[in-house]
């Protein structure tokens, strides 16, 4: 059957670790190779913090699918087109902010994936089908096995909310957004506060008894292992802006340096 496995999910589903890579500053469709190269296993397509279009984003979706990095859209809303254009583009997951409730989760699993799971619109001529013609309700059950549904935790009603949140059919990842955690926690930029240390323990343990995976964005440094060891096991490893600054910051001391 022509269709472009989901390396993230497989990955997940061995329960291995699984790397992502955040892309904001890039529009070409060389990320999706240079994320490969470099050890990341998906691409975090930022349309929450980014100007990304739609047409650009399509053409790093499919590059993602030919690279084998797997294309995953963050969303910029809870509307129902901000998921169903990226997915039909070729995106191989969703990630949608802001996820406080079941109910919330509900929806969006709605959203994304396709009938009996869901109420997504049902389009031909897809890019993870390799655009075979495929019997639309086999099409429909392919598309919906190699689709990740991942929703972000980011306030404390989130948390409270988690194993309920992890509960609902269609879900695959509860990834805490560990910044906007620690905002709306009051306690901006602690990310090992022993707050925020009790909001992973909690989700992870939500995941682990609904069979979901946990996630993790926002923490970049050697706290990660931390969360990593806890049970975390998708991971945003950071975005091509942070990582072209720091290089560009070491370079550019390096040189210095010899004249000081």
């Amino acid at each position: 059957m022509a269709v472009v496995p989901n390396i993230t999910k497989q990955k997940l589903a061995a329960g291995e670790l699984s790397l992502g890579m955040g892309v904001r500053l890039a529009r070409g469709t060389e990320i999706a190779k240079v994320a490969k190269v470099c050890g990341y296993d998906w691409l975090f397509i930022d349309m929450e913090h980014s100007p990304l279009s739609i047409e650009t984003v399509a053409d790093m979706t499919l590059a993602g699918l030919d690279a084998g990095c797997t294309p995953i859209v963050r969303s910029s809303s809870h509307l129902h087109h901000h998921a169903s254009r990226p997915l039909d583009a070729g995106a191989q997951g969703i990630v949608v902010p802001h996820v406080n409730t079941a109910e919330e989760a509900r929806r969006v699993v709605a959203q994304c994936l396709y009938p009996p799971l869901g109420h997504r619109s049902m389009a031909g001529g897809m890019a993870v089908l390799e655009y075979d013609n495929l019997p639309m309700a086999e099409a429909a059950r392919v598309i919906n096995d190699n689709l990740l549904v991942v929703v972000m935790l980011e306030s404390p009603e989130a948390i409270v909310n988690a194993d309920e949140i992890a509960a609902v059919e269609g879900v695959d990842v509860l990834l805490i957004g560990t910044n906007d955690l620690c905002a709306e926690m009051g306690i901006a930029g602690q990310y090992g506060h022993d707050d925020v240390v009790a909001a992973y323990d909690t989700t992870i343990a939500a995941c682990h008894n609904n069979g979901k995976w946990a996630g993790m964005g926002g923490v970049y440094d050697d706290l990660a292992q931390k969360y990593i060891s806890m049970g975390v096991r998708m991971v945003l490893g950071g975005s091509d802006l942070s990582f072209l600054m720091a290089a560009g910051r070491t370079r550019a001391e390096g040189l210095s340096a010899v004249v000081k």
